[in-house]
């Protein structure tokens, strides 16, 4: 069996697993070379051309019924929400110390970044909640994907 970084899921949706986090943000192709160009959270502008950029991207994987796509670009979305909150509440995104021990969050430790959460939550929000993005979800995972298919494991 090929390993997530050799499989086109374009090509392959059947070996697409969904998963509800993060996980293989990095590693879909073709999709991680069109959206992780676009993906950024340093400040709300970042942040706002990012939204803007893979919601674009969304809605052409929208037409093309391309589930994949579309939940990769969730994904993108909910890693900028994910990312942003970390600095938001610990300064340089720092979660931990040099030993290892867990830092206090602050409240709010970067302004800015707690906006650019902002507007990623709330795309991430609107995108899980289109009517297509349920329907194909729902397709894929009871007639589309094939564990026996898919490389990717827990």
């Amino acid at each position: 069996m090929a390993s997530e970084y050799e499989i086109d899921f374009r090509a392959h949706p059947e070996a697409y697993r969904y998963r509800a986090g993060e996980q293989g943000v990095f590693k879909v192709e073709p999709y991680k070379g069109e959206l992780l160009p676009d993906w950024g959270f340093k400040d709300e502008a970042a942040a706002a051309a990012s939204v803007e950029a893979l919601r674009e991207q969304y809605e052409t994987y929208r037409a093309q019924d391309d589930f994949v796509g579309m939940d990769m670009v969730r994904k993108y979305l909910q890693m900028g929400f994910t990312r942003a909150m970390r600095y938001a509440k610990y300064p340089g995104g720092r979660k931990y110390d040099e030993d290892g021990t867990e830092r206090a969050p602050q409240q709010w430790a970067d302004p800015e970044k707690r906006a650019a959460a902002v507007r990623f939550r709330n795309a991430w929000q609107a995108l899980t909640d289109d009517p297509a993005y349920q329907r194909l979800k729902k397709r894929h995972q009871e007639e589309v994907y094939d564990p026996e298919a898919s490389p990717m494991v827990d």
